[in-house]
């Protein structure tokens, strides 16, 4: 299996992360895109820009789009030690409760730097 993930390159947050993830020993190769400008390669493989913006999206080899916590789960499924917690992610309740915290720490984030679709406060909107 080969897993593409999809970040926001804008996002301190997202790109620290990405640096922690990328030095991780996943069981399969991973590789990791920055959707920033990149509207039509993403459209291409079937990915909304605006969605991509707003939540982790993974693509597997087999063209499968994973998004959110989907996404968090098919890491860790991948990575030693740690598919439990994928598991653990995925039961009913606890995801949803994932997701609404993911979605709501997503809104304040780009809300903050001005990115919020329909709302543009920096030039890399603009």
């Amino acid at each position: 299996m080969q897993i593409r993930v999809l970040y926001d390159g804008l996002c301190p947050l997202c790109t620290k992360e990405v640096a922690r993830w990328q030095n991780a020993r996943f069981r399969c190769e991973v590789e990791w895109f920055d959707i920033t400008g990149q509207e039509k390669v993403l459209e291409t493989w079937g990915v909304d820009p605006g969605k991509a913006l707003l939540e982790l999206h993974t693509i597997t080899n087999d063209g499968q789009v994973y998004t959110s916590i989907d996404s968090y789960a098919l890491l860790l499924s991948q990575l030693p030690g740690w598919a439990w917690l994928g598991w653990i992610m995925s039961l009913p309740g606890l995801k949803q409760c994932l997701k609404w915290t993911y979605d709501w720490m997503t809104k304040v984030r780009l809300k903050k730097e001005g990115r919020w679709p329909g709302q543009c406060n920096t030039k890399q909107c603009k």
